[in-house]
């Protein structure tokens, strides 16, 4: 190992240690987002106790759940198309980003089909960038209805999931999850009330993942911090 790629190797040690450390003190789990990163740098996190990996390209996850050992926690965290679900259903560990009834449909079909449970956490809308994908309230009341006259059998919903607002603006950000984490209490208390199932708030990322534990969020992604700028 050259000198170079040794420090690398004990920087990463330390920082993965500490932000883990600091996760897990709050309560939560740190999901490691590898996306476009090789095989290689996967496993130097894997060495080190991580087992929860997060991707947001379909054929991109199937390639490195092939090449990597089979313990590992894939995560799908990007915009799903329903066309798509049918090629991670027989090993997903969860889908982060679910916004239609019409995905979790597929999802369900999916997950009969390889007799599978498979859980999903319904994306809420929570920043102002109109860009970013997400159900409003009123969606939300929509799709949960839609979801009671027709149960799911082999998908369930294990959580919510948000992105805040790419901005330095901690007030807003805090704001931002802060609805979120009241949405998941007032749907534990209503819909889920009893449904131990239900119990993941995935938010926050690098830049603002001390934010998210404070406001009760349950699943970290972390990227850049981890693997570097991409």
């Amino acid at each position: 190992m050259t000198l170079t790629k040794s420090l690398k190797m004990n920087e990463l040690i330390a920082t993965y240690g500490n932000v883990r450390e600091e996760i897990t003190a709050a309560g939560a789990a740190l999901v490691a987002v590898s996306k476009t990163k090789p095989a290689s740098q996967i496993m130097e996190l894997y060495e080190l106790g991580q087992r929860d990996f997060g991707e947001n390209r379909v054929a991109e996850l199937v390639e490195k759940h092939e090449q990597l050992p089979q313990d590992i926690r894939w995560h799908f965290i990007g915009h799903l198309q329903r066309n798509k679900v049918k090629a991670i259903a027989p090993f997903v560990y969860l889908i982060h980003a679910v916004d239609s009834e019409r995905l979790l449909r597929e999802i369900d079909k999916q997950a009969l089909a390889n007799d599978r449970q498979i859980p999903v956490l319904l994306q809420f809308h929570i920043a102002e960038e109109v860009a970013k994908y997400g159900l409003d309230a009123e969606a939300g009341k929509t799709l949960l209805r839609q979801l009671k006259e027709q149960p799911l059998t082999n998908a369930y919903i294990a959580g919510l999931m948000g992105m805040a607002t790419y901005t330095d603006k901690e007030a807003q950000i805090s704001a931002e999850f802060a609805q979120l984490q009241t949405t998941a209490k007032n749907y534990l208390a209503s819909t889920f009330i009893g449904d131990d199932r239900f119990r993941e708030l995935s938010m926050g990322m690098s830049g603002d993942y001390k934010i998210a534990l404070a406001h009760g969020s349950t699943l970290v992604r972390i990227g850049s911090m981890l693997f570097g700028s991409r």
